[in-house]
């Protein structure tokens, strides 16, 4: 099918995303001027105990998106080549040793982290790459360790978790040098549940026909429940936008004025080209309904009131630390409940742990739910290892079989 106009509704709500993201940043780059400790933190760590001792959290994975979409990252990760990294590496990791080295990128020089806290439940280069960075900033590093869990979840894992969770804040209190308060951690985990439901509701909405809030924009307004989980800001904001998008719902409108093949993505977004695929595809009527990375932020495995045992059942059982027989439930759960005629997995050139299996998984979920399945080559932040026109002739190609196959 050629290409036509399908315009797209802005999301009123960005402007106040983007004073939010604004005022994290701000807050993180001079967090002296408030008083406060900063950690570097992996995507995947417990950030409710950090909120709850008034320590801000900064993700260089989260920066590094920032400096993938903002077309940065390629030299950023060259200049930690020149260095003697291998360009096999994640292209986040290679992007904040750049960054680091450099002082180059969207923030110029990083806030300079007090210490590190670094959970391998995402994936195994985490942990050399926070060595790493805590022998060039000579700061602490704290690692949580969350065994892979390859089928079901064992009492003696869990108990194992929270064992370190108790260690995580035995390391926090020697390094601020003040009693943990579990007062605090309650109302910053009740906060952080709070967040993630929202988050959930949200993402959920785009079950309905037409999908008021796809992928892409979800891929954004994600920010906040990972930076931000855990505090006020964060509801408020959530709650804001759950309001825009249930009025839409309520009027029947979508974010695309016309919505006729619906998708499910996996894997973490191409940054650098999330623009030109969404218009690629919303001008021939398709649209990203849901994703498995997005939809990871709504996990939510606490049962009762916020506690280190929760957050420990919950941080070991990240999309990212189950097997393949989970990843094929979920992406059938994706594709069934969204009501998506395909899926496309971005088989990510730095991220081995989410691109993993990914055929087998596609072999699976096309087999329980009919649904064709299409995977693109391409690498989250590191432009060099991607080929827009071919990626955009697989995808007109794979749209041209779900609509002869619809039409069937």
């Amino acid at each position: 099918m050629n290409e036509t106009s399908n315009p797209y509704r802005e999301i009123h709500a960005t402007a106040a995303y983007r004073r939010l993201m604004i005022a994290y940043y701000f807050m993180v780059k001079h967090a002296a001027w408030f008083g406060k400790k900063v950690a570097w933190i992996t995507s995947g760590g417990p950030v409710e105990p950090l909120y709850a001792m008034g320590v801000l959290p900064f993700y260089p994975e989260n920066y590094g998106a920032m400096c993938g979409a903002s077309r940065m990252s390629v030299s950023l990760c060259e200049a930690a080549e020149q260095r003697g990294y291998s360009r096999d590496l994640c292209s986040y990791a290679l992007t904040d040793i750049g960054s680091n080295l450099t002082g180059k990128g969207p923030l110029g020089v990083l806030p300079k982290p007090d210490f590190l806290v670094c959970a391998n439940n995402i994936c195994g280069t985490v942990i050399k790459w926070y060595e790493i960075q805590a022998r060039a900033l000579n700061v602490p590093v704290f690692f949580l360790d969350t065994p892979f869990i390859h089928d079901e979840i064992h009492d003696h894992t869990l108990r194992y978790v929270e064992k370190q969770m108790e260690g995580y804040i035995a390391f926090l209190e020697r390094q601020l040098k003040r009693p943990f308060s579990e007062k605090r951690f309650y109302r910053v985990g009740a906060r952080s549940l709070t967040a993630i439901r929202l988050w959930k509701e949200i993402i959920e909405l785009s079950k309905n026909h037409p999908a008021p809030f796809p992928a892409f924009d979800a891929f954004i307004h994600m920010a906040p429940i990972v930076t931000l989980r855990g505090t006020r800001w964060a509801v408020r904001y959530y709650r804001k936008l759950k309001k825009e998008i249930e009025k839409r719902v309520e009027q029947g409108k979508g974010a695309f004025a016309r919505e006729e093949i619906r998708l499910i993505w996996d894997n973490i977004p191409i940054w650098y080209d999330i623009r030109n695929l969404s218009k690629m595809l919303s001008s021939r009527g398709a649209v990203l309904v849901g994703d498995t990375y997005t939809s990871a932020w709504a996990h939510e495995q606490m049962e009762g009131a916020p506690s280190l045992a929760g957050f420990a059942r919950s941080h070991a059982t990240i999309h990212l630390n189950l097997g393949l027989e989970y990843k094929i439930k979920k992406m059938i759960e994706l594709v069934e409940g969204y009501g998506a005629h395909g899926f496309i997995m971005h088989s990510n050139r730095s991220c081995k742990s989410y691109s993993i299996g990914q055929y087998d998984i596609k072999r699976e979920v096309s087999k329980a739910t009919g649904r064709p399945g299409l995977i693109i080559e391409a690498d989250h932040t590191d432009a060099r290892s991607y080929a827009p026109k071919q990626v955009e002739k697989q995808i007109q190609i794979f749209l041209e079989i779900i609509r002869e196959k619809e039409q069937s």
